[in-house]
């Protein structure tokens, strides 16, 4: 069996193949893999079924909970959406060789900036085993070689997932070892060790864990802590768009961590908004955790504490705080956020444009379910997973957040020595119009 750096040293050097791989075999490859998952969707459900099976044994012992094992869970649904989501990533334009800018520094001295793949992604997620194949396919269409680690508790599921997987792409003409699978806990250790041949981690997981993998490890990391997400609702809301936005962004699915986990709602609505609220709450089993204003509307709720405003649910439970203004909503978001998903509700323009501006997150919405925030929903075809860092990609992250650039300087026996010195020649500058795939087209003629 081979040892993680030997899995690492293969991604590595099947990455550099990978790279090379034209656009059409990417897409055949991925197409594959969709008609392969359906073709396998019985194989597929009786695996999960297995660790569904194992997973509830636990949750009876108090060992997981009910959050994870509906993560766990796949159905025929579940299945019929993944390979839309495969094809769906093949439709996409071609994220590498796009021409990020063209300049010309002289008469045929031509230079290109150019996207190429990142190289070797580690990826190491949580439950959801449909996070295995959306992983996949955006590093595949990206030219990027994957090597991934999901949750024990997925383990048969993502084992035959990976297979599938590799199998219908390898047959396709994408380089062998292109993908990696990892499993027990020690090896994730081993992985973290591996700055020189691992470029990129992305991690899914808990707050804790993530700090664990960047305090553990010299390869970046892309990523994010938790979800928690916030809804304002303004004085000047529409009431019956913020009873829909409010009940879907808490109860649509609260098990993810684009989930609403706190309601900050204006006093001056608060009287007409909440007692309506809590009762579809109440029929969808929601908890609601309130400030005193909002326990003398509503009466027998728990009061809620200063961890409940720092805290990512991922339950029935929903804490709720009355505001005096937007200004108090945006500190307040800004202080116990997470810098994920934030949104407004209101009727006054100028009052969505000072949320938008304010909150310091990676997505903010105006009259719309922190729910969307998704990558394929934002038509990226998928997400790697969600980043709420500042540098290099933010928000969901598609296939542009899985490239890097390189420059290209097409020269005609240019020297350095012609631009400097009292006799230098001036550099022009000029922007181009030509991409880089016509000037590669030139070349190869």
């Amino acid at each position: 069996m081979k040892d993680v750096k030997s899995k690492a040293t293969e991604a590595e050097e099947s990455s550099l193949e990978l790279a090379n791989v034209s656009e059409e075999i990417r897409n055949e490859a991925l197409q594959r893999a969709a008609a392969a998952i359906e073709k396998n969707r019985a194989r597929i459900l009786e695996a999960n079924e297995e660790d569904v099976a194992e997973a509830k044994k636990l949750l009876e012992k108090g060992e997981y909970s009910q959050a994870l094992v509906d993560r766990l869970k796949l159905s025929k649904d579940k299945i019929d959406s993944i390979s839309r989501m495969i094809r769906s990533v093949s439709e996409r334009d071609d994220p590498l060789n796009r021409t990020i800018f063209a300049r010309k520094l002289d008469e045929n001295l031509k230079l290109y900036k150019v996207s190429v793949p990142i190289g070797v992604i580690g990826s190491i997620f949580e439950s959801r085993p449909d996070v295995l194949p959306q992983i996949s396919s955006l590093c595949l269409k990206s030219g990027n070689a994957v090597i991934l680690k999901g949750g024990s508790e997925a383990e048969k599921s993502n084992r035959v997932l990976y297979r599938v997987f590799k199998e219908a792409t390898e047959r396709a003409g994408i380089p062998e070892g292109w993908t990696q699978l990892i499993e027990a806990r020690r090896e994730v250790r081993e992985l973290l060790e591996l700055h020189d041949k691992v470029d990129l981690l992305v991690p899914r997981g808990s707050k804790s864990f993530i700090k664990y993998i960047q305090d553990n490890s010299r390869i970046p990391v892309l990523g994010h802590a938790e979800g928690l997400c916030h809804i304002y609702v303004d004085k000047e809301a529409n009431l019956e768009r913020a009873l829909q936005i409010s009940y879907d962004g808490k109860v649509q699915y609260p098990a993810v961590c684009n989930a609403a986990e706190t309601l900050l709602v204006h006093h001056e609505i608060a009287e007409d908004l909440l007692p309506k609220l809590a009762e579809k709450y109440r029929e969808a089993g929601v908890e609601i955790r309130g400030c005193n204003r909002t326990r003398e509307i509503l009466g027998q709720i728990n009061e809620a504490t200063e961890e409940d405003w720092r805290t990512e649910y991922l339950d029935l439970i929903i804490s709720i705080k009355i505001v005096g203004s937007i200004r108090r909503a945006i500190r307040h978001i800004n202080k116990y956020g997470s810098k994920h998903t934030d949104a407004i509700v209101s009727e006054r323009g100028s009052r969505l444009i000072e949320f938008l501006n304010g909150v310091d997150s990676s997505s903010v919405m105006a009259n719309a379910s922190t729910r969307f925030s998704d990558g394929y929903r934002y038509g990226l075809g998928a997400e790697v997973g969600i980043s709420t860092g500042k540098t290099h990609a933010r928000g969901p992250v598609g296939l542009e957040g899985l490239t890097t650039s390189k420059y290209y300087l097409v020269g005609d026996g240019h020297i350095v020595e012609d631009y400097v010195g009292p006799e230098a020649r001036p550099f022009k500058h000029v922007e181009l119009s030509e991409t880089w795939r016509q000037e590669r087209d030139s070349l190869e003629e």
